[in-house]
């Protein structure tokens, strides 16, 4: 990011003083409207909504309202900064959904990183939401409390960097292999960075392609069933058939013959002497932030074809912003209770769909296309 932005991003926010604002639906102008929205009248409303519960959607805030949490643990490519380091990110969340979706939302940051106190948290305050976007926890903690909130709540809760980012790497994926002429389900796919983001991601190419060689590394090496340090989220991979067990060696030797690097761990980490010792026409996403695995003008010279990247000032931004506004207007408007791994697969195919011609710079619309956040909701149900 340079410098001119962080300045001009400094600026405006101090300017804002953040960037959302809670305003009134309902104008309170007079003593008649006051006796509306609030009391005496609220309270025929508050009895209405105590007896009829499935009815609050519709006559409260509920219907149309995401609690957008995160304990900073894992905040952008800035790790562990904090409940306040995450605020204005959640507030971001807060803005795009607003903007894309036209669903209000809350940032709410949590002072703890106990799994047990951010479930329970939520937990009682999830009344007041129509869902739970989850953001900026860290690896392995943001599993388990993902799967935990999902089996207590009744409303829809999903991990953003799970699984709106693998909604957004599948769909361009799709596309680029189309633009590459070789089948998924029959390719070799290396990971590189096996954090929330790429165990879903993973999880679900491996779902749309189950014939698809899915190889994994971390900042060891090789994921593989001889290693010893492996939590129990990695060994699931393997046990599960996610991904194959390849024997040791790093991503160098990961990459040799592989027809798509998916990288989603730090910079510099991939080189154009590692992308010629792939398949002829790879396909390169560098997703790390703001600075990527490898850089597209390297990526080019080892032989690239399809190159995509996290940032929006180079062609192919993989961003999950892509996703997240229309999977919860969808669950939203449809009262869908849990997100469900056939409804991302279905959200991947329809973003995909939304690219007629794919082309090397072209494989995912871009975020201010206006058919995006409507052709997700539509497949969320």
């Amino acid at each position: 990011m340079g410098k001119d932005v962080s300045k001009k991003a400094l600026a405006l926010h101090k300017k804002f003083g953040g960037k959302i604002r809670i305003v009134p639906a309902a104008p309170i102008k007079n003593r008649e409207d006051l006796a509306l929205v609030y009391t005496p009248g609220v309270g025929a409303v508050s009895s209405f909504v105590a007896k009829n519960p499935k009815k609050a959607r519709e006559y409260t805030m509920k219907g149309r309202t995401i609690a957008v949490v995160s304990d900073g643990s894992s905040v952008l490519g800035l790790g562990n900064i904090g409940a306040l380091g995450a605020l204005p990110v959640m507030e971001g969340k807060a803005a795009l959904f607003k903007t894309f979706a036209d669903l209000d939302a809350v940032p709410i940051v949590l002072d703890t990183q106990d799994p047990n106190e951010i479930v329970e948290t939520v937990v009682r305050i999830a009344p007041g939401f129509g869902g739970i976007n989850l953001e900026d926890i860290a690896a392995p903690q943001c599993f388990e409390i993902e799967k935990r909130l999902i089996e207590r709540l009744d409303i829809p809760v999903m991990h953003d960097d799970q699984h709106g980012t693998a909604i957004v790497v599948l769909a361009g994926l799709i596309n680029a292999m189309k633009v590459v002429k070789k089948d998924l389900n029959k390719s070799w796919v290396t990971v590189s960075g096996v954090g929330a983001a790429g165990v879903a991601i993973m999880r679900l190419v491996k779902r749309y392609a189950p014939g698809a060689q899915v190889l994994a590394v971390d900042s060891v090496g090789v994921i593989w069933s001889g290693r010893k340090d492996l939590n129990s989220v990695k060994r699931a991979l393997i046990d599960e058939g996610v991904i194959f067990a390849h024997g040791h060696g790093g991503l160098r030797d990961a990459l040799v013959q592989s027809d798509v690097f998916l990288g989603v761990s730090k910079p510099g980490v991939l080189t154009a002497n590692m992308v010629k010792a792939m398949h002829p026409n790879p396909v390169i996403f560098a997703m790390a932030n703001p600075v990527p695995e490898i850089m597209p003008s390297e990526a080019k010279k080892g032989g690239a074809k399809v190159i995509a990247t996290g940032r929006s000032d180079f062609p192919n931004q993989v961003n999950n912003s892509l996703v997240f506004p229309g999977v919860f207007r969808g669950a939203l408007d449809n009262k869908v209770r849990k997100i469900t791994d056939e409804m991302k697969l279905k959200a991947a195919k329809a973003l995909a769909g939304l690219i007629s011609k794919p082309t090397p710079e072209k494989i995912l619309p871009d975020m201010f296309d206006t058919r995006v956040a409507r052709a997700v909701a539509k497949v969320i149900r």
